[in-house]
This record gives C-alpha cells, structure tokens and sequence, in this order.
C-alpha cells in the first residue's frame, strides 16, 4: 500500500521536542526565545499564515511579537522597525512575511533583516552557506521536505531527485540541500521549470519527485514512474461553489490519482505545510542558542 506522509504527526513531535528544550532553557537561564513577525497589508493568506505561527510559538513557549502595519505605511517605516528589532536583544528571529503589497522592494528589505536572525533562511549569506554546505538557517518549506524524508526514513543517496519549480524559496535551497554530503543529501538532484522540454520524460526517471510549481494538480500519474516517492510543496486555492467554502484547497499534484502508482507521498493539506511551521520554530530556537 502506498505510504501517506504525515506532516502533522512530524510537526507534533518536533514541536514536542523544542518544547522541552525551551523549558530547560527558561529554568536554566530564565530567558525565552522570541520570535518577531512584520506583516504589511491586509493579505488574508498572510494573516491565516502568522496566526499558525503565532499559536504554535504560544504552543511551546516562544515570545511571539506581532507587528501589523497598514499596507501605505512606506518603505522607510518597515525599514526602521526591521533596523529596530535587529538590535531588540529579547528578538531572536524576524520574520518579514511575503508578499508585500505593491510598491515595496521585498529584496532590499528581506536583505536588511540580521543574517544571525533570519529564521526564514532568505538571506544571501544563509542562502551562500547553505550552498555551501556551512551551518545556516535553512529556508523553512524545503528544510521541512528534507526532514520528512529524514524521518520517514526514505534513502536519498544515489537516487534521481527531480524537483519541478525553481524558486528562491523552495526548488533551489531544496536542490541544494539534498546533494550535500549530510543526510538527508548524497542525491543527484535535476530542477524543471517553465523551459523544460519533455517534462514528463524527466519526471517518470525520479525516483523521489517533488513539485513545487504553484499550479492545480499539475503532475498527473504519467509523469510518475511506478513505485517513486513523491512529495507536494503546492498549496492550491480551488474555487468549488458545493465546497463549504467556496473553495478547497489542492496541491500540485494530482493525489486521487497518483497516490495508486507512487510508494509514499505527502497529501494537502497535512503533508508539507505543517512542516514550514515547524522549521520556523526550530530555527528560532537555533537563534535563540546562538545568541547564548
């Protein structure tokens, strides 16, 4: 039977895990990591994003700083606050969450975030160290793919990894990621994107397929070769007027169907999402280690 992987269940015992430490840590020392979160605008996506964090921050004793600024706020406003908590000694982790409205350049202020405090692995000296290969915060969706597949115990040296999406977010730092020496890594490793031609002759040669392309149910069971495991970055809003909502929520991948050809894949909601959160959480952790 295929194996379904469970971010839920992985997310609950990592968070259980740094909830320990973090108590250790409070009794030692008395001191308690903190987590700052800088949302611009009124994207509802991003607001559903920060009150997961925010719960699972309260969940296992993170300081959870929460800064809502209007959307016309300007430039030089969300530049000082990140200078700000830069230097706030109780801020062990800043988080800037994406996309901004209109107007503001998301490179130049991501940039200006403290390399020691960039949880979210989107710094160029993160990003610099983790191609090669140097201890850095590892951007928190493809750090999350990599753990899953360290937990569920799927072999990665010398297999064909083939990742659909080239993201700065997730396909690249994931592509770079899984060729390191550690483990989960030693995997030869090929990114598709919008250019490749004979897309599904590249996809049925994987052996562990991962898309993260942003498109509804993209990869259909002939793009798998029988018995890969296949993991689904996306998460897809799909407008469905008999859906509770008005919508339901899809990956990329086509689940119903390619689940019954695949070994193990991840579902959505519940497969990787879960864990973007909880690589959050041990990042800043890491932060909070770090700074002593």
């Amino acid at each position: 039977m295929t194996q379904i992987i469970d971010g839920v269940a992985v997310k609950k015992d990592i968070l259980d895990h740094l909830k320990n430490e973090i108590d250790n840590r409070v009794k030692q020392s008395n001191k308690q990591p903190g987590l700052a979160v800088i949302v611009v605008g009124d994207d509802p996506a991003s607001h559903v994003y920060v009150s997961m964090k925010k719960k699972a921050c309260e969940q296992i004793g993170i300081a959870s700083f929460e800064h809502q600024l209007p959307a016309d706020v300007g430039e030089d406003t969300v530049a000082s606050l990140i200078t700000a908590l830069n230097h706030d000694d109780a801020v062990h982790g800043i988080l800037l969450q994406v996309p901004l409205p209109k107007g503001y350049n998301e490179t130049t202020l991501l940039d200006m975030i403290s390399p020691e405090k960039d949880v979210d692995g989107f710094h160029p000296i993160n990003v610099g160290k983790l191609l090669l290969g140097r201890p850095a915060f590892q951007s928190c969706t493809p750090y999350g793919v990599c753990q899953l597949l360290d937990y569920y115990k799927i072999e990665t040296a010398g297999k064909h990894v083939v990742i659909i999406g080239r993201s700065n977010i997730v396909g690249k730092p994931l592509a770079a990621m899984l060729i390191q020496r550690s483990k989960p890594g030693n995997a030869t490793v090929t990114i598709c994107h919008s250019h490749t031609q004979n897309l599904e002759e590249i996809t049925r040669q994987a052996d562990i397929l991962i898309a993260a392309i942003g498109q509804s149910k993209f990869v259909t069971a002939d793009m798998v070769k029988s018995g890969a495991v296949v993991i689904d970055v996306g998460v897809n809003r799909v407008e469905d007027p008999n859906a509770d909502r008005g919508y339901y929520l899809a990956g990329d991948v086509d689940f119903n169907a390619v689940k019954e050809k695949c070994s193990a894949i991840t579902p959505v909601p519940g497969g990787v999402g879960p864990m973007t959160i909880a690589m959050l959480m041990r990042n800043t952790v890491m932060a909070f280690k770090q700074y002593g």
